[in-house]
């Protein structure tokens, strides 16, 4: 068999999963040989914007660099394509709920998450920061993976149980996606680290703040610096509004947990933890010190009882039937 082959790629929309500013994300079949059949996910340049250069970089720069992210807690990357001049990413289809919308079926049935639950929603999102943060080129050189947009929306939480970070669309990483800090801010404003906020350079321990202010609205039920301001006031309370006591909002966060969040959320860099890794750590030593402690399935178990329409195949509705309708048909080569 010779060394280098070609083969043709065949996706069939299903129907629309996201819809976002310049992006849209479909569920979609892909098909093979012998009735070879595959659900994947596929997200695709708005055709509107196909053609502005800076946002098709980021497009190809965020296929490029999660394509090598192989992680349990990453939600994995197949392939770059493009249909009729416009551009997608095919990857791992989740099945389940983004955390945005745990936290609002809690708010819709009155109930807080159980707290060592969230925090090991958290401890998941940890891991695979720490992966992403400390990934090298081939030549061992750090590549300086900076995600810069975790938020409840790019937290997925899979039917098993698995936990998923997604949307790495405007991450920063040595030669692969193009580095604008100073001069475009990037990420949404209630979930920005103060630097990130103030155009200064981040780092990984950026994500980290981003990861406890997600942690603080997970566990309290309350949003830390958005309560319904404009943009501007939003990224003011980020780098200059007091922290308030998680525990005040819920007073079943014991003491160690809190001091665990008010950790992440220090605006000093010298204070907030260095790394996701040491905050992974701290968390699982809060879940199981004394013993069993959640696992994934406690997740799945705790999804099945919020949301059991997901577990019955087909149940599932489409979002909007009127925006797929003239694609669902169409098969991208």
């Amino acid at each position: 068999m010779k060394n280098e082959f070609k083969d043709t790629y065949h996706f069939k929309l299903a129907r629309l999963l996201a819809e976002g500013g310049m992006g849209n994300i479909y569920e979609a079949i892909l098909g093979g040989d012998e009735g070879f059949e595959k659900r994947v996910a596929i997200k695709m340049v708005r055709e509107e914007f196909s053609n502005e250069k800076d946002f098709v970089k980021l497009f190809i720069g965020e296929a490029r660099l999660v394509a090598d992210l192989v992680h349990q807690n990453i939600v994995q990357i197949y392939k770059l394509g493009k249909a009729e001049n416009n551009y997608y990413i095919a990857m791992e289809y989740v099945h389940g709920v983004n955390l945005r919308e745990l936290m609002a079926k809690h708010e819709e049935v009155g109930t807080k998450i159980p707290v060592e639950l969230g925090a090991f929603i958290i401890s998941r999102v940890c891991r695979g920061l720490e992966y992403a943060h400390a990934k090298t080129d081939p030549l061992g050189n750090p590549l300086g993976v900076v995600h810069r947009d975790i938020n409840p929306n790019n937290l997925m939480i899979a039917t098993e149980g698995e936990v998923k970070i997604t949307d790495f669309g405007v991450a920063k990483a040595k030669n692969f996606m193009e580095d604008k800090e100073g001069k475009v801010i990037m990420g949404k404003a209630p979930y920005m680290s103060p630097e990130q906020a103030l155009g200064k350079t981040t780092d990984k321990r950026s994500d980290i703040f981003s990861l406890g202010t997600v942690m603080f609205e997970l566990l309290t039920g309350e949003s830390l610096f958005s309560h319904g301001e404009d943009v501007k006031l939003v990224m003011e309370n980020v780098c200059s509004m007091k922290i308030p006591s998680p525990r005040q909002l819920n007073p079943e966060i014991p003491e160690a947990l809190e001091t665990i969040i008010l950790k992440a959320l220090e605006r000093d860099l010298a204070k907030r933890y260095p790394d996701a890794g040491k905050l992974g750590y701290d968390l699982e030593y809060f879940m199981y010190h004394k013993g069993y402690g959640p696992t994934i399935q406690t997740l799945e178990k705790h999804l099945r009882l919020l949301f059991p329409k997901l577990y019955i195949h087909g149940a599932k509705k489409d979002k909007s039937k009127e925006a797929t309708k003239a694609m669902s048909a169409r098969w991208l080569a």
